[in-house]
């Protein structure tokens, strides 16, 4: 079982799923986005398993003050160019990705990718 964590460093979120990962010895690999954001192929993957609206933070403060809300997007290539933009961590895995830190979800993915 391979596991990618993509976050950044500063993410209280992405810190706490390191924290579990950790605590139960589970092998991962992380990511920072903001040093390496998820390649094209990757993103188009991850947005087929967990949909834009996981993906994007609507509650961060670069979709906050860049006035997202209010503008069109496309949102493959926003992200592709925005990576402060996403909501932290994105798990993925062999079977299937999710966005944010929920333990009992995360116990319940882990669970299917055995």
């Amino acid at each position: 079982m391979i596991i990618q964590l993509f976050g950044t460093k500063k993410c209280p979120e992405t810190r706490k799923a390191e924290r579990f990962f950790k605590d139960r010895n589970i092998d991962y690999q992380f990511r920072d986005l903001m040093d390496k954001p998820p390649s094209r192929g990757e993103l188009e993957a991850i947005l087929r398993q967990v949909g834009v609206a996981a993906l994007i933070d609507t509650a961060g403060k670069q979709y906050r003050n860049g006035g997202w809300a209010y503008r069109e997007f496309d949102p493959l290539e926003t992200l592709l160019a925005e990576p402060g933009l996403y909501r932290t961590p994105i798990i993925r895995g062999n079977q299937g990705a999710m966005s944010g830190f929920d333990e009992k979800q995360l116990k319940v993915f882990l669970s299917a990718e055995k």
